[in-house]
């Protein structure tokens, strides 16, 4: 996910230990280690760059490419990987659509976690991907934010949680969401969709697998805190009032039910430029 303003950004829910091994699970399918010349593109505070690093078979003669529209969120990745002496690591600021402009050779594999619903031409991202991976190259891509991401069974949750929210948003603050903001995040595609963008876009899908992973009550509290995720829940909504209501009614809402995690499902996608 994009890093955005830096009192509700993504960081604290990138270094939950399921995000951190939902990540490690789509590196090692699409086998990241047999790359050299790797983008980490939308990189945040650099936690997928630095799984990349464990994982290279030929450190020495590696490049990896850390990219973010954000400069707050390229400090951040700098100071969490710190100097490396066995692998070139390029911190380079831009947008995901100018990737292009910003690599001045063809890479091995883009790397693209958690990002890929919020962008809305998902057309034009993949030709941009494509162009800028030599034949044969891989694009890894994961998402969370799809069609059939939310088991059934974790409809109450949801419901509960969200109801209790705008309960609260209303009693305490006199405010409502308003719905006509709705965020491009919540539009979201099935994986057939998405398998079928990849193929019309000149990819290959080489490996393929959705991962039910059992969320804990961080990750639900922390992802309230996120700029992201409260545009998308509350559009219209003061980012701090919106955070207080939504974090205070997950602690609530987890205690009534006498939850110990409620399931997501992750799709991860390894594509081979054809």
């Amino acid at each position: 996910m994009a890093q955005t303003d830096q009192g509700y950004s993504f960081s604290k829910f990138a270094g939950l230990d399921f995000y951190a091994e939902v990540n490690a699970a789509t590196l090692d399918l699409a086998q990241i280690g047999k790359q050299r010349n790797i983008v980490d593109l939308s990189c945040g505070p650099g936690a997928i760059s630095k799984q990349i690093l464990e994982r290279l078979e030929d450190a020495k003669h590696s490049v990896i490419y850390a990219i973010d529209h954000s400069a707050a969120a390229l400090r951040d990745a700098k100071e969490n990987i710190g100097e490396r002496t066995d692998t070139a690591m390029k911190y380079m600021q831009g947008e995901v659509q100018n990737l292009s402009d910003l690599l001045v050779e063809k890479v091995d594999s883009v790397v693209y976690f958690n990002a890929i619903h919020y962008v809305p031409d998902k057309v034009a991202l993949l030709t941009m991907i494509r162009d800028a991976i030599k034949p044969g190259g891989t694009f890894v891509f994961n998402s969370s934010f799809f069609k059939g991401a939310h088991p059934p069974e974790t409809d109450l949750f949801a419901r509960k949680w969200m109801m209790k929210s705008l309960r609260m948003l209303k009693r305490d603050y006199g405010l409502r969401a308003t719905r006509a903001d709705k965020t491009e995040a919540r539009q979201q595609l099935t994986p057939e969709e998405y398998y079928e963008l990849l193929r019309e876009g000149g990819f290959e899908i080489t490996a393929e697998e959705i991962h039910r992973i059992e969320v804990p009550i961080d990750g639900w509290y922390d992802i309230s805190g996120f700029q992201d995720f409260i545009e998308g829940v509350m559009p219209g909504v003061p980012l701090e009032i919106a955070r207080e209501c939504l974090q205070k009614a997950c602690k609530e809402t987890w205690d009534e039910m006498g939850l110990e995690t409620v399931p997501r499902n992750w799709m991860m996608v390894v594509a081979s430029r054809a």
